[in-house]
């Protein structure tokens, strides 16, 4: 079975030039996120109709502390050997091993000794257990066979998507099929550890190095000296990307977290990931190209430009049908979150059209410039959410965390960015305008249609989305036809790459 698994998986490797495979691994890579995230949705969606805000809060507890320990102690291996220029990085791979399977031993120490520390934090001794059943997932992690890195540094990401994917069927049959025997939080736990076990034991099916405990100490000095920005930023990620979820939790309660973690996810993850995407499959495709700065610029460019074309709309997208999509999908019991959603929705947009920047940072060898701008992120977040919490409660964290990204955040990205790779700011604002203006048109387009309707929830949703995508895909040819926006183009050299 091994061998038919490889063999399959061999005839549909990307090939052709680093455009090319970069192009072709892209449509992998958004088959493995439309296809893990659609599960994780859907089996959020499942147990939003069975288990309680709270249980979710609780759960966000126990994702916290997890994120936490791991956003620590993360010292970029991963990142690391993908940016070396060898093509071959056997020799590193054991010794990358010993380094992660040591961490994870850590971390599960770590989580259950002081679970009741943060139950007791938190004021809810029921997360303690929850926290150190998940902590299994860290040291599972550790052990996972090094040589899957390939799959990313090589551009195979046919191989990752069967990876993924795998675990997030195993998540989701885990998931659902507890909820419908035992409705507890314990759905969720039990399903987040068995993907994380599963994969544990498909890293030895789907790639042929075998580690060994051998452990080298200038090669583990020269991985954690690049990695050691990576840290850095890893922690400084963590307090701003869910420092706030913490916050939450312990400033207003588990109920609160329960809405704000679930509303963040749904607004967030559908632009998020597309940019996720984007930048998993350009680092690689950017660290080869790192000593050819005119390559580089053409290719940044072009990322910034359909990454802007996809996720803008999808963002304004979901602000806009938020008030209809969350009693009809998920139940009246959660339409306390609908306004931070709909903030969040905002948020997402940022975060998406530059999550791109930080893949160039790295492929030049420069992590330390993303540590230095989440520094400042973080201390402006800091600053204001205390205040703006206690004033208006979830969505007062929401709205700081979507402030403090559009000022100072954009425009401090915007131009290290263009400092370091030569290209005019405006050049990136540009790309982002046109997306801008076709989203804007979606936006009024359909906020008349919805005024002329008088329908159920459920037509008025099913009605507006896919109206939606065709108003914008008109506005966007449209515009690509009377300005210098040439996303048309793109999309052919995208269809010419995958033929």
């Amino acid at each position: 079975m091994r061998d038919r698994l490889r063999a399959l998986l061999d005839g549909i490797v990307p090939s052709g030039s680093v455009l090319d495979r970069t192009v072709q691994s892209g449509v992998w890579a958004t088959a493995i996120k439309v296809s893990s995230r659609f599960l994780q949705i859907l089996m959020l969606i499942v147990l939003a109709r069975v288990l309680a805000p709270r249980q979710f809060g609780l759960m966000g507890i126990a994702l916290v502390s997890l994120s936490a320990t791991r956003n620590f102690s993360k010292i970029g291996l991963k990142t690391a050997l993908i940016q070396r220029r060898n093509e071959n990085v056997d020799e590193y791979l054991d010794t990358a091993w010993c380094l992660e399977t040591g961490r994870g031993v850590v971390i599960f120490a770590v989580l259950f000794a002081a679970a009741p520390l943060i139950g007791g934090f938190f004021d809810e001794p029921n997360a303690v257990p929850l926290i150190r059943v998940i902590g299994l997932g860290p040291l599972l992690f550790g052990l996972r066979n090094p040589g899957i890195v390939y799959f990313r540094k090589d551009l195979e990401f046919h191989k990752e998507f069967v990876y993924q994917v795998s675990g997030g069927i195993v998540q989701f049959a885990v998931g659902v099929g507890y909820a419908l025997i035992s409705p507890t939080v314990w759905a969720l736990v039990f399903a987040y550890v068995s993907a994380d076990a599963f994969k544990f034991g498909l890293s030895y099916v789907v790639h042929d190095y075998r580690p060994w405990p051998s452990f080298d100490v200038s090669i583990a000095r020269e991985l954690i000296d690049y990695g050691k920005w990576i840290t850095a930023s890893s922690v400084l990620y963590f307090l701003y990307r869910e420092g706030d979820d913490a916050f939450v939790g312990w400033f207003l309660s588990a109920t609160a977290l329960g809405f704000y973690q679930y509303a963040y996810r749904i607004a967030d993850t559908p632009s998020s990931e597309v940019s996720e995407i984007l930048a998993s499959v350009s680092f690689p495709a950017y660290s080869k190209l790192q000593d050819d700065p005119v390559e580089l610029r053409q290719a940044l460019l072009a990322t910034t430009r359909v990454t802007g074309f996809i996720t803008i709309p999808m963002a304004i997208g979901i602000a806009l049908v938020a008030p209809t999509f969350v009693p009809v999908v998920l139940g009246d019991e959660w339409t306390p979150m609908i306004r931070v959603m709909q903030l969040l929705a905002l948020y997402g947009l940022f975060h998406s059209i530059t999550r791109n920047f930080g893949s160039v940072w790295k492929a030049l060898d420069r992590p330390d410039v993303i540590a230095k701008l989440a520094a400042v992120r973080v201390a402006c977040i800091a600053a204001l959410i205390w205040p703006a919490a206690a004033r208006f409660g979830i969505e007062g964290v929401g709205l700081v965390v979507v402030g403090v990204y559009a000022f100072p955040m954009l425009p401090l990205d915007v131009y290290i960015l263009s400092k370091m790779t030569e290209i005019r700011p405006l050049l990136f604002f540009r790309e982002w305008f046109y997306p801008l203006v076709g989203a804007g048109v979606m936006f009024v387009s359909l906020r008349r249609l919805r005024g002329l309707m008088d329908v159920t929830p459920l037509v008025e949703l099913v009605v507006l989305i896919p109206t939606g995508i065709v108003v914008y895909t008109a506005a966007a040819l449209v515009l690509s036809q009377v300005s210098p926006w040439k996303i048309e183009n793109d999309i052919r050299s995208i269809a010419g790459s995958l033929s």
